[in-house]
């Protein structure tokens, strides 16, 4: 039997373990849940020490070393400013009739934010929910996976700031909810944001969530999703990661999927220096369908990780995974994508794909498609492409006389638009389409 000792702490180690025993050792928020708050603080502390940041010998991370990535460990921010506010309040991604919820530096901002009540949707602030037992609190963390995992754990253990979203059984919000986190100033923090939202049985919601900040600085974002699906239920989620290109992006989703339940997500990534999204998914009910997509667009030196565990634990049920990176210059992609189906899971139909675009020699894809399969009446099929543009397409494009700039472009919006077109909601995918050729337009400047 072989065994690996963790590698020595590194100072970024030392200094988050020091962090987390500060927020530990706080006055826990009072209520009903600020015991069961401690204990999962604590909890998360001690795993982190336990085991520290994932390195490139743990597989799951052998293309995002973490430890070496994270070389110093940003202070809490400060609290935010009235002008904090008002700059990220302008800078915010706008997306055409939302229901708009701020967070500046990692805080919620109540006073320019939309928390009104409205019919079957209930938004109450994380610390709140904590204090008085209400929404669907008694869930938090009830969706980590049982392996150990370093980012949610750090998440964990500076457990405060989010928000707990309530969809009654049977309701139909008109409007997304957009929960918007910019990050202000020149100074280099950490956030930690939690994010828990429960759709009851037959609902139906979209949710947005987007990340912008301060360019040139290098602050550290680390995010964590838990969403509830319920049986009969319909979820779009998307997310749009813009944050500063010198700036570390972490984020951890965590699903359910309900019985006869459809969930769509999309992830449209351009930002960070440094990112991975973390995805675990799991079928706990029969005849659902889940589509999981993205689009990646980077260049300069940027590093982009999507990792997914889709976990088929019933029968009948569809999932398809498509995510597209382009990446030009020295940028680096990767994709780590699992389907799991279990004995149990007879007649499941998965399909993974990842294609990756790439514009520059020394681009890089890492692309790992796996599936683990346990069952024998069942259709599951995965692939990985990573090539260059057409040349005979731009060819043709160029001889209708369509400049070569704006010939390459509209291929690559066209390779993009596969992912992006599958976002039910006109306004949000139009928005989508729009980031993704601002993203383009500035390339080609």
């Amino acid at each position: 039997m072989n065994i690996h000792a963790n590698p020595p702490r590194t100072a970024a180690e030392e200094a988050l373990v020091a962090h987390a025993d500060q927020r530990v050792a706080a006055e826990p928020v009072a209520g009903p849940l600020a015991g069961r708050l401690g204990e999962l603080r604590r909890a998360a502390r001690d795993a982190f020490a336990a085991n520290g940041l994932p390195h490139r010998r743990v597989e799951e991370w052998k293309y995002t070393d973490l430890r070496a990535l994270l070389r110093t460990a940003a202070p809490a921010p400060a609290p935010v400013s009235t002008a904090d506010v008002a700059a990220a309040g302008a800078e915010a991604v706008a997306f055409p009739d939302v229901r708009r919820i701020l967070f500046v530096n990692g805080q919620l901002v109540a006073s320019a934010s939309d928390l009104s009540a409205e019919a079957g949707l209930s938004i109450l602030p994380l610390s709140e929910a904590l204090a008085s037992g209400q929404g669907a609190i008694e869930k938090l963390n009830t969706l980590a996976p049982q392996k150990y995992d370093g980012v949610l754990a750090l998440n964990t253990a500076f457990l405060d700031e989010g928000l707990v979203i309530r969809v009654d059984a049977g309701a139909h919000i008109a409007r997304p909810v957009h929960i918007a986190h910019v990050v202000t100033g020149t100074e280099a923090a950490a956030t930690y944001t939690r994010l828990l939202v429960d759709v009851g049985a037959g609902a139906k919601a979209t949710f947005v969530e987007s990340f912008q900040g301060t360019e040139g600085v290098a602050y550290q974002t680390n995010d964590a999703v838990e969403l509830f699906v319920g049986d009969g239920a319909h979820l779009d989620y998307v997310r749009v990661q813009e944050e500063s290109l010198s700036a570390l992006h972490l984020a951890t989703m965590m699903v359910e999927i309900g019985h006869e339940t459809k969930l769509h997500t999309f992830t449209l990534t351009t930002g960070a220096k440094a990112s991975r999204v973390s995805l675990y998914g799991r079928f706990s009910g029969t005849h659902s369908h889940a589509g999981l997509r993205g689009a990646t667009l980077l260049k300069g030196g940027q590093h982009a990780d999507m990792t997914l565990l889709l976990d088929h634990a019933v029968s009948n049920c569809e999932s398809r995974e498509l995510f597209k990176t382009v990446l030009a210059d020295e940028s680096r992609g990767v994709f780590q994508g699992k389907i799991v189906v279990r004995q149990d899971a007879q007649k499941t139909d998965g399909r993974m794909m990842s294609q990756a675009l790439l514009l520059g020699d020394e681009a890089e894809m890492d692309n790992k498609p796996e599936l683990e399969i346990f069952a024998d009446d069942v259709q599951c099929g995965h692939g990985a492409t990573a090539g260059s543009l057409d040349e005979d397409l731009l060819f043709y494009l160029k001889a209708r006389g369509i400049p070569a700039k704006e010939a390459e472009a509209l291929l690559i919006q066209a390779f993009v638009g596969e992912a992006i077109e599958f976002v039910e909601n006109d306004g949000l995918r139009d928005a989508l389409i729009d980031r993704a050729e601002g993203w383009l337009k500035k390339r080609a400047a």
